[in-house]
This record gives structure tokens, C-alpha cells and sequence, in this order.
């Protein structure tokens, strides 16, 4: 039974939530996906300190943190800095929003805990405006595709292949949770 999305909740990461996240990048299922948890922190720092763009948010469900969730804007990363290893950026709308996300504790995975929480945010960051929303799993993480696929993402047909064998970029279609 899919979680009520009233249940779940998004809160400003701050320097009070470095342990946790730490703790959470050091779990097996993060480290599969993640980089090094110690410079992915560093790079969670400098969101909170707005050396970086990307917006980190804890995902809350009743109120309790249960995952990492954050945003970035797709124009930032249309540098020759970025494209250079990713040209792929250049076919995306400026104007459009990436999102990444994981749940802390492997305990929790395949709960719809994801799902739920990527429609809620996706709801968020539409209701400021944002229409074209991606996200970019590595094509191996089965689990993330159908957590993406439920909460009406959908692979970007014009980039399938091109964008490495470890990037599938899929975009928030919003005609995909309308029921008939």
C-alpha cells in the first residue's frame, strides 16, 4: 500500500545533520551509489554554507529523517567544467531541475519510502515553478528506476545511450500518475 504523502516532509539539511548523514553515506546501499561518504559530505557542506547551488533537504516521514534528498539547477552545470564529462547537459532545457535522493538505512528500502518522497518533492519544487524536473540513476540501480518509474518519471528517449553506461537520465512526465 503506497505511504500517504501527508506523512512525509522535507527538512533544510544544517550542520546539526552532518553525523546522521555521515552515518548514513558510511551504510553499504549508499556506498554502492555514493562516492567517498567523507567528500560527499564535503560536498553537502558547501550546499548548507551556499558555496554550491544545490539545495539539500532531509527526507522526513511522521517527522523522523529516513533520507537525503536535494536539488540542483541543470543551467549551473552547462559549463565547460561539467560537459566536458557529461555533453548530455547541453540537451536539457536550462531552466531544469535535477534531483537526487537516498534513503539512510538499508532497513527502510523498498517501503515506497522513495516513491513517496520524490512525488511530494516533485509537488514542491512544481509548486515553485519548476516544470522539467530529471533525475540520473545509474541504469544498474533496479530498485531506484521502478522507485523513479512509480512516482511518473520516465527515461529521456533522445539521450538512451548517450549519456555512459552508468547515467539514465529520466524526466518527470506529469501525465504518468493520471488515472483514466
Amino acid at each position: 500500500m503506497p505511504i500517504d504523502l501527508a506523512r512525509i516532509g522535507f527538512s533544510p539539511v544544517g550542520e546539526e545533520h552532518y553525523p546522521l548523514l555521515l552515518a548514513w553515506l558510511n551504510r553499504p546501499h549508499m556506498r554502492e551509489w555514493w562516492g567517498d561518504p567523507e567528500e560527499e559530505l564535503g560536498f553537502i557542506r558547501d550546499m548548507v554554507e551556499e558555496k554550491d547551488t544545490t539545495r539539500p533537504f532531509l527526507i522526513m516521514l511522521d517527522g523522523k529523517p529516513v533520507g537525503y534528498i536535494q536539488h540542483w539547477f541543470v543551467g549551473h552545470h552547462q559549463n565547460e567544467e561539467w560537459t566536458k564529462d557529461n555533453p548530455w547537459l547541453l540537451e536539457l532545457p536550462q531552466e531544469a531541475v535535477g534531483v537526487d535522493l537516498s534513503i539512510g538505512e538499508a532497513d527502510r528500502l523498498s517501503a515506497g519510502i522513495g516513491s513517496a518522497a520524490l512525488i511530494a518533492f516533485v509537488a514542491h519544487l512544481r509548486g515553485l515553478g519548476h516544470e522539467t524536473i530529471i533525475i540520473d540513476p545509474d541504469p544498474a540501480n533496479a530498485r531506484a528506476v521502478r522507485a523513479y518509474e512509480k512516482a511518473g518519471f520516465r527515461p529521456v528517449e533522445k539521450l538512451l545511450g548517450r549519456t555512459g553506461d552508468d547515467v539514465l537520465i529520466m524526466q518527470f512526465d506529469p501525465k504518468a500518475n493520471e488515472t483514466s
